[in-house]
């Protein structure tokens, strides 16, 4: 009789395909009212001689029976999930789609800015030799800039004039060392400086720099373009203020500020091209004359979106970025 179980149920299994007949099948062969359970139940009523026989073959097939039901539903659930495994009824889901740095973002919409003004867009490296960021410059060489502490000095092999570039002012020489005036170009670039870092100072930085250069360019070229820069980037309706400044490489020398929630704040530096510098590069000073600014973008977006730490920019938090 046991065997006869066996035999049907092992047969029963093999026919089974879906986990509702699999559990049928557990209740018929394995459950409180199952053969197998009646067998034990009953096996006192049994000659002495014959319950050890009995109840021994009863276990070991009760054994082997639960042994394949757990088997057999393994092999079901994955043969269920492989083929069953996309629901067609349910919504799509929108991949994560990245998006551009804050600091990307604010220089495309400066540089554009100035490109519908008439200026093209140039770039350059960010290692530098001391004769462009600072001798061509008007920055002499008992000049505090050129100090360790503040320029972060490259060790090469037999040369000891290489470093990180403290501004994006190299460009100016080296476009017009290789341009004839006009001129009308805006440099974007990164820059480095050993200095401690705090909520509005970072070791390395971006800068816009920004040149033009022609005859009869004057100090009003220089106010109207900033003016319109200045609307373009926040507000038609702002308020600017230049004041005198100093900057080796201009003369004058002037310091922007925009009128913002009752406050000045400055946001730029600039001035008339120094004539060393246009005379530096073998240019006619009493023929051309020039403008120069620069300015962070950085310190353009935390006025733009609100942002009190600069040094939340290069942090990578997804938390911070994802907001733009």
């Amino acid at each position: 009789m046991i065997q006869d179980i066996k035999k049907k149920a092992i047969s029963d299994l093999q026919g089974i395909t879906s986990v509702e007949s699999l559990e049928q099948w557990r209740i018929e062969y394995l459950g409180r009212n199952s053969q197998l359970t009646s067998i034990l139940r009953n096996i006192r009523s049994l000659p002495e001689n014959e319950r050890k026989t009995v109840g021994s073959e009863t276990n070991t097939l009760k054994e082997l029976l639960q042994f394949e039901y757990k088997k057999f539903k393994l092999n079901l659930s994955k043969t269920n999930t492989s083929t069953n495994s996309i629901d067609v009824t349910l919504p799509g889901r929108k991949g994560n789609v990245g998006g551009l740095h804050p600091i990307t973002s604010i220089i495309r919409e400066i540089t554009s800015a100035f490109g519908d003004m008439g200026f093209s867009v140039v770039e350059g490296t960010e290692t530098e030799l001391e004769h462009y960021n600072f001798d061509l410059l008007n920055i002499p060489a008992n000049h505090p800039a050129r100090d360790q502490w503040d320029t972060i000095w490259l060790d090469r092999p037999n040369r000891k004039d290489n470093l990180l570039r403290t501004h994006t002012s190299p460009m100016q020489v080296r476009v017009m060392e290789n341009t004839t005036p006009p001129i009308r170009v805006v440099v974007p670039g990164k820059c480095y400086r050993y200095e401690a870092t705090d909520a509005t100072h970072e070791w390395h930085f971006h800068q816009i720099e920004g040149l033009a250069v022609a005859e009869n360019v004057t100090f009003s070229d220089l106010k109207g373009t900033l003016y319109e820069f200045a609307r373009r980037i926040f507000g038609p309706s702002r308020k600017v203020r230049f004041r005198c400044d100093f900057f080796p490489f201009v003369e004058p020398g002037v310091d922007m500020s925009i009128d913002w929630n009752g406050d000045w704040i400055e946001i730029l530096g600039a001035g008339m091209v120094h004539p060393k510098v246009l005379e530096g590069v073998g240019y006619d000073s009493s023929r051309y004359t020039g403008f120069a600014f620069g300015m962070g973008p950085e310190r353009i977006a935390m006025l733009r979106y609100n942002i009190e730490d600069i040094r939340y920019f290069f942090s990578n938090d997804l938390r911070f970025l994802s907001q733009f």
